[in-house]
């Protein structure tokens, strides 16, 4: 790739795998694409459902998300549209501010992500702790199962509660109303979802799974509810696209919900694309698949769906059955289109439980058990981002979880990172324990070790406070100094301005580092040390204190 590509914000991935397109590959993308647009089709519908909106929501996002993030992101093989993160957000969104606030709100998302894109934050988000990210996921998985309780169950009763413990106490009321059909269904749905791989990976066994329970569901007219009995029928076409109507005092109102979609997305589509570049050995661009993502969104929520990132599972699912460039996402959302022009009325047959039993296979695929057993037994700072995030999406809200799990996670990285940075006193030339060489008299030398920021700064304050009577010259060692904030600055400032008024010559021996050099010198304090009291090598600062000592 040349320079100037390498410069280039938003470019997809699309433009170059056409340069040595050829029939084999589209062959292969082709039946990749049939292939997982049969595996999207009963996901896209079961996360519509599961985020409070009508089953068509879900596929119309796959279709067109997924075409969009295909034909203009930065990864060759990744798979966009709805998924199990978003379930969440989105439900929540919709039982606060409606559908409206819905896709307003992943419009707006859709921008952000866009201005993310052009401020080049795709390599930002790729450093967002794990930890944060397993808590988040997990609570999530959470989430999704405690949702599906009412259908896999079968229980009759209203509406579900948003919150956490006021849901499985309703179930728990409601739960001599379980149904015995739908608790069968469920099962059977989990059992072949599960199991189908061991028969033949070709066939998806969520597909599998719809067919066997809606026909058993049908002819054998099982007292269960359906998709059709809950939401009517399902449209058979594609709604013209609509710009929502947008004004300050909505977009105040929906910044919020807007900014967590843009942050989920992003981190979810970046994820994805990582996985996928380990599969066929690729380098996605991270940049151009924020913007991908944003116009996905925007194109989404233009055609009344919700919002869409990328989805790992159906990304995987995706390579392994051949895929080599985008063409094969582009044929899946096609063949999703189709399905939902000519097939999507039949749909409706569909049992709730058969749905429930999907997404409690979601939920256990997403909950990322291993890792968070494993992080668990690791570091206690580690251990305590994963639990406080993890809480806080189930209990509390899934944006106070990802900011609050940010600031914990940074909060413990500075406690780690001033650990490591300290200020010691040397008393003799040499840096080994053995005193051969005592220091002039007169002479007093720090050490600074370590990133020289908010915390340490205050460390050298305090270490410069034992000494009793002022030196002749104070040499301050730098060698281990990588870079310094605007508190060392502050800190070093203080430290000068007492040393003039104390007589004191301040020498800085050993500063290796091009950006603490350039912030001294933009805050002219290398021009208050003097050029000649900032020195390359320690034996070069024990001559010049000699110097200064012979006046």
């Amino acid at each position: 790739m040349s320079k100037h590509q390498k410069q280039v914000i938003f470019r997809p991935k699309i433009i170059d795998t056409f340069k040595d397109y050829n029939r084999q590959k589209f062959f292969k993308d082709l039946v990749a694409g049939v292939i997982v647009g049969v595996v999207a089709l009963p996901l896209a519908i079961a996360f519509g459902i599961a985020s409070g909106v009508s089953p068509d929501k879900g596929l119309i996002t796959a279709v067109i998300a997924g075409f969009l993030i295909s034909a203009l992101g930065g990864s060759r093989v990744q798979i966009g549209g709805p998924t199990g993160a978003f379930i969440v957000v989105v439900y929540g969104i919709v039982q606060q501010f409606g559908i409206s606030g819905l896709i307003i709100a992943t419009f707006m998302a859709g921008i952000i992500l866009i201005a993310m894109g052009i401020a080049r934050l795709g390599m930002v988000i790729k450093f967002i702790p794990f930890p944060l990210i397993a808590g988040f996921t997990t609570g999530i998985a959470v989430i999704i199962f405690s949702a599906q309780m009412k259908d896999f169950l079968g229980l009759e009763m209203g509406a579900v509660p948003a919150e956490f413990i006021e849901k499985w106490v309703e179930f728990a009321k409601h739960i001599g109303s379980t149904n015995v059909y739908a608790v069968v269904i469920a099962i059977v749905t989990i059992l072949v979802v599960t199991q189908w791989q061991r028969v033949t990976p070709k066939v998806p066994g969520s597909l599998v799974a719809i067919i066997i329970t809606t026909v058993a569901a049908y002819f054998l007219k099982l007292p269960v509810e359906t998709i059709g009995s809950r939401f009517g029928s399902i449209p058979s076409s594609i709604p013209a696209p609509v710009l929502p109507e947008v004004n300050f005092s909505v977009v105040r109102e929906l910044i919020k919900p807007a900014v967590t979609i843009a942050l989920l997305g992003g981190i979810e589509s970046l994820l994805s694309a990582v996985v996928a570049d380990g599969m066929i050995r690729g380098n996605h661009r991270s940049n151009t698949e924020l913007i991908g993502q944003g116009i996905a969104n925007i194109g989404s929520a233009m055609f009344g769906g919700i919002p869409a990132t990328g989805a790992i599972a159906r990304t995987a699912t995706n390579v392994k059955n051949g895929a080599t460039t985008p063409v094969a996402g582009i044929v899946h959302a096609v063949t999703l289109l189709l399905i939902l022009l000519f097939v999507g009325k039949w749909a409706a047959y569909i049992p709730m439980a058969t749905l429930a039993g999907i997404l409690i296979v979601v939920a256990w695929n997403m909950s990322e058990l291993k890792h968070f057993v494993f992080i668990l037994r690791g570091s206690k700072s580690d251990a305590a981002v994963l639990l406080i995030t993890f809480f806080l999406t189930v209990l509390a809200d899934l944006t106070i979880a990802i900011e609050v799990g940010m600031i914990t996670a940074v909060f413990l990285f500075m406690r780690k990172v001033l650990k490591t940075s300290s200020v010691t006193q040397m008393t003799s030339i040499s840096d080994t324990e053995e005193l051969d060489e005592q220091l002039p008299e007169g002479v007093e030398v720090f050490e600074i070790n370590g990133p020289m920021f908010f915390g340490a700064a205050y460390k050298f304050k305090d270490a410069m406070s034992v000494i009793k009577t002022p030196p002749k010259v104070l040499v301050v060692r730098m060698r281990n100094v990588p870079i310094i904030d605007a508190t060392g600055i502050h800190a070093m400032k203080d430290i000068i301005h007492d040393a003039q008024q104390s007589g004191t010559t301040i020498i800085l021996s050993e500063l290796y580092s091009d950006q603490v050099m350039k912030e001294l010198t933009k805050a002219r304090l290398a021009f208050k040390i003097g050029k000649a009291n900032i020195v390359r090598s320690f034996d070069d600062a024990i001559e010049r204190s000699k110097k200064v000592l012979q006046g």
